[in-house]
């Protein structure tokens, strides 16, 4: 195939645009079509999240198409975690070493700065509120429904970048061999806000992500760049203490005042919006194949939609982006050869980082709230400066380790968990942590599990494109 394959992107959130600039530079034209009006004249994002959490392979994939300082410019970096008990004592950790951090970025302001991109390319044409109706998997073709006319679209390549609701992908279900699972959290989710003072200011410490961890439920909140906060309720959408149960104004009060009593002095009419919303669902997504026929293929969300305990979903599908990217070069324009190498290489990490997402609710809602978890943590970390070609926290090869896959982090790190199990029945562990002989200890059991000599966690298998 030459470069000169047109290509049908349907999605133009995020992921569906980052994706187009980056085909349009190979020499693709691309027709980017988006069902929703365009968010620059419409607010297309009301009800969801304001803000997202960007590490450090999303920002290798903005970087890639040039974007990345201008993203970064109205980003707040969240160097650490803060955890608010029950009985209002804040603890405090560490994403990373000194300087890393996740970013804070607000949805729809990446959204429009990447189609600004976007239209500076001379191969690329965005339309709006074109609705997907029915796609041909045998050319690529697709149907589009626009002021009550549908428009058959002409491609080589479709690309289903329509998110965790894809029609793309409901459409594949119907051609023959899709495997297709959802499955959904016990918890549900609503959006609550924390006002900037009257100055402008934080409430709050704003180089920070704030959870109050209680177990089986939490709160978080993340900073914006007018000094409020978007906060995010995860509860079970059934049961004692749920969403269903609480339905009354009574009630609601009750489990405010006796769960986040220090919150209900920084929160905007949280009783009136926990009875005014609807709760959203939080689900996980297996698909296979992403490739269907060659001809068309489902990317981010549409591909993966995962949990948002490890704020990863934004930053998968800009590094699936990247990666194919990768491989369109490597594979010199060969879409036979693409399209499997972007199945394998995409997919296995995809799995991993979802198992990982889903696993990560537990961390946030009650282990980060355990001094036995943090001491742990403490331990890693120390571990990791002393040698740090040896053993990488978890979280970091997730998060600061962007040329790591996600599915040798998993790997990595069940292993290291194996052995932090054992370095936490030491004996008075919490009073000798910082003795030499816990670090020979870790030392003598992390060598004999990765080898002394192999740094495991800094691969340079780019998301296992290489």
């Amino acid at each position: 195939m030459s470069t000169s394959e047109k290509i049908t992107i349907a999605g133009a959130g995020p992921v569906g645009t980052l994706l187009a600039v980056m085909l349009a530079r190979q020499g693709h034209p691309v027709k980017l079509l988006e069902s929703r009006p365009d968010s620059r004249s419409h607010n297309i994002y009301q009800g969801k999240s304001i803000n997202i959490a960007l590490s450090d392979r999303g920002w290798l994939a903005l970087k890639s198409v040039g974007i990345e300082a201008e993203v970064k410019q109205h980003a707040i970096a969240m160097q650490k975690r803060v955890m608010h008990a029950i009985d209002g004592t804040i603890t405090e950790q560490a994403y990373g070493k000194e300087g890393q951090a996740i970013w804070s970025v607000s949805r729809s302001g990446i959204n429009e700065q990447l189609l600004e991109l976007a239209e500076q390319e001379p191969l690329i044409d965005i339309k709006f509120e074109q609705r997907l109706i029915d796609v041909d998997f045998s050319n690529a073709s697709a149907s589009f429904s626009h002021e009550h006319k549908i428009k058959k679209v002409s491609a080589d390549i479709l690309f289903g970048a329509d998110g965790a609701y894809s029609k793309v992908r409901r459409l594949a279900q119907e051609t023959p061999r899709f495997s297709y699972s959802q499955s959904y959290m016990p918890q549900s989710y609503i959006e609550l806000h924390i006002p900037a003072n009257k100055d402008g200011s934080f409430k709050m410490a704003q180089d920070a992500l704030h959870i109050w961890p209680r177990k089986t439920f939490m709160l978080i909140a993340l900073p914006n760049p007018d000094g409020s906060f978007t906060c995010t309720l995860f509860l079970d959408y059934q049961g004692e203490v749920s969403f269903s149960s609480l339905t009354t104004r009574a009630d609601v009060t009750q489990f405010f005042e006796e769960n986040f009593a220090d919150a209900m002095t920084l929160l905007e009419n949280p009783v009136d919006e926990f009875l005014n919303k609807t709760a959203n669902p939080l689900f996980l997504l297996k698909v296979d194949p992403w490739v269907i026929n060659e001809k068309v293929a489902l990317i981010g969300d549409a591909a993966h939609a995962m949990v948002p305990f490890y704020g990863q979903g934004m930053n998968c599908g800009f590094e699936d982006c990247r990666v194919l990217d990768e491989l369109i070069t490597i594979h010199q324009q060969d879409w036979s050869k693409i399209f499997p190498a972007y199945q394998t290489a995409r997919k296995i990490n995809a799995d991993a980082i979802t198992e990982l997402a889903q696993r990560n609710f537990v961390e946030m809602s009650e282990l980060s709230g355990k001094p036995s978890f943090l001491l742990q943590k403490k331990i890693e970390a120390e571990f990791h400066q002393r040698h740090p070609t040896l053993w990488t926290p978890l979280y970091s090869m997730v998060t600061f380790s962007p040329l790591l896959p996600y599915s040798q982090a998993l790997a990595i790190g069940d292993i290291q968990q194996e052995i932090m199990q054992n370095i936490m029945q030491i004996p008075d562990i919490k009073n000798c942590w910082q003795e030499t002989f816990v670090y020979e200890k870790l030392q003598q059991l992390a060598q004999a599990a990765f080898g002394s000599d192999k740094n495991l966690t800094n691969k340079t298998n780019l998301g296992g494109a290489t």
